[in-house]
C-alpha cells in the first residue's frame, strides 16, 4: 500500500490537536505517553488523518509513566486508546490496569531507539568512544577533591589521551528531541556512573535526585550545541565544524556514510543488529499498548495501530526512521500480532 499524501509536514513532531465535543461520543483515537514515542506517534497521526477517512488522532506527551497511568484508570470512550512507552510496561502497572478492568492489552513494539556518534568522513579519528569519555567531555561539573567544578576540559585529548587533540566540539539532541533522553541516561548518566563520578557526586550531595541532576547536566560554554531539527541540520553542523562529533539516527548516518564516519561505543560497532540485541549500549526498544476493549468501539483505532507498524511507516525505508527510529527486524511478526489483536 502506497501513502502518496505522505507530506513533508508529516515528518513535523508536533501532535495533532482535535477539539472533542464529547468525551461519551468521541470519534477519534485518543494517545498519550512517552515524550520519545511522541515524534513517531505524531508523524504516524498526521499522515493517517491524511490517508484515511477518520480524524486525526489526538496524541499527547506527559512521559511514559503518566501515560501508563491514564491507560489503566479504566475502560470507555473517557479513557486513552494508546499508552506510548520507552520502556516495557511494569508489573505493577498491568496490577493496576486489571484492577480497574483493563484486562486485554495488546503490547506494540515499534522499533528501537538508537543513535550513533559520527564524524566527518576525512576528519580527525573519533573511531572509538566510551559513555564515561561523554560524560567527562560534556558535562557541566565534574567531582574534584570532594567539590563540584566547572568541566576544565577543552580538548578530547583533556578527556583521554587516546581521544584526537581537538576542541571539544559536540551537536548533540536537542531537549525537544525525541532521542535526547537516551542520549542522558545511556550516555551521559551511564558515563557518570562507569566512571565512577556518580559515586564522589552522592557523597557530596547526599542526594539521590541532586545527583543525577548533576550527572545528567550539559555544559554550556559552547563545547556542546544542541540541535533540536532534523538530522539535515547535524550534519550541515559536521560540514561547517571538521572537528565536530554529531549525534544522528542509525538510518540518517547509513544514507550518509559518504559524507560520515562513525565510532564505536565502548567497543561495539552500531548496526541493527546490534541495536535490536541491544549489545550496542546507547539502544532500547519503544513501545504504545492498546486497549483492545476500544477496538471496534473507537473508530480508526485498528487500523490506525496496523498502520502505525506498517512498512510504509516503520519499515527501514520509512518517515519514521528517517526521523531515527531504528526498524525492528521482526517487524512482520509485530505486523501479524497486531493484525491478529494478540494479548500479552
Amino acid at each position: 500500500m502506497s501513502f502518496m499524501k505522505l507530506a513533508t509536514s508529516a515528518l513535523a513532531i508536533s501532535a495533532a490537536t482535535v477539539t472533542i465535543a464529547s468525551a461519551q461520543s468521541r470519534d477519534n483515537v485518543q494517545v498519550a505517553g512517552s515524550s520519545t514515542v511522541l515524534p513517531y506517534a505524531s508523524i504516524v497521526a498526521e499522515a493517517f488523518g491524511e490517508n484515511f477517512d477518520f480524524p486525526t488522532p489526538v496524541v499527547e506527551s506527559g512521559g511514559s509513566s503518566a501515560g501508563l497511568k491514564r491507560f489503566c484508570e479504566g475502560v470507555g470512550e473517557n479513557t486513552v486508546d494508546i499508552a506510548n512507552a520507552s520502556r516495557p510496561i511494569k508489573d505493577s502497572e498491568r496490577e493496576a490496569c486489571a484492577a480497574a478492568g483493563v484486562t486485554d492489552i495488546m503490547e506494540v513494539r515499534i522499533g528501537y531507539d538508537g543513535i550513533v556518534f559520527a564524524s566527518q568522513f576525512d576528519g580527525p579519528e573519533f573511531t572509538a568512544f566510551t559513555q564515561d569519555q561523554w560524560y567527562k567531555a560534556l558535562a557541566a561539573e565534574l567531582p574534584v577533591d570532594g567539590a563540584m567544578v566547572a568541566n576544565p576540559n577543552k580538548t578530547w585529548a583533556d578527556v583521554d589521551p587516546s581521544l584526537p587533540a581537538e576542541d571539544i566540539m559536540a551537536f548533540i539532541p536537542g531537549t525537544k528531541h525525541g532521542t535526547r533522553e537516551v542520549f542522558e541516561v545511556n550516555v551521559i548518566e551511564a558515563g557518570c556512573e562507569s566512571s565512577g563520578a556518580m559515586e564522589e557526586i552522592m557523597a557530596i550531595t547526599s542526594d539521590e535526585d541532586a545527583t543525577t541532576e548533576a550527572c545528567m547536566a550539559i555544559r554550556t560554554d559552547g563545547a556542546s550545541v544542541d540541535i533540536d531539527g532534523d538530522y539535515t541540520e547535524t550534519l550541515a553542523r559536521i560540514d561547517a565544524n571538521p572537528n565536530g562529533v554529531g549525534v544522528f539516527g542509525l538510518a540518517f548516518y547509513e544514507n550518509n556514510t559518504d559524507k560520515l564516519k562513525v565510532a564505536t561505543m565502548g567497543g561495539v560497532e552500531p548496526s541493527t543488529e546490534t541495536i535490536s540485541t541491544g549489545e550496542y549500549p546507547v539502544s532500547r526498544p519503544l513501545f504504545f499498548y492498546v486497549k483492545k476493549a476500544h477496538i471496534g468501539v473507537i473508530p480508526g483505532l485498528k487500523e490506525f495501530t496496523e498502520f502505525f507498524v506498517s512498512d510504509d511507516m516503520a519499515g527501514p525505508d520509512g518517515p519514521l526512521a528517517e526521523y531515527g527510529l531504528v526498524s525492528d527486524p521482526e517487524l512482520a511478526a509485530t505486523q501479524t500480532a497486531v493484525a491478529d489483536e494478540a494479548t500479552m
